[in-house]
């Protein structure tokens, strides 16, 4: 059986969506880091690893974490 390739498309989209993973947990980060403590549901640690959590963390973070 044949190994098969990625296309170089393919790879691109990838990349692109790594990329973009990595922004949205940075932009979580940085936002729980300059948010007081009052504006944050739940301890503001126990959202550190739970933004670590692919694409799932960051979304519960700005879905759920943020007093508005």
């Amino acid at each position: 059986m044949a190994k098969k390739e990625i296309t170089p498309a393919a790879q691109a989209g990838l990349g692109l969506a790594g990329i973009v993973q990595v922004v949205f947990a940075f932009l979580a980060f940085w936002d729980l880091a300059h948010r007081g403590a009052d504006e944050v549901r739940g301890p503001k640690a126990a959202w550190i690893p739970a933004i670590l959590v692919n694409w799932i963390g960051p979304a519960s973070y700005f879905l759920f974490g943020i007093r508005r």
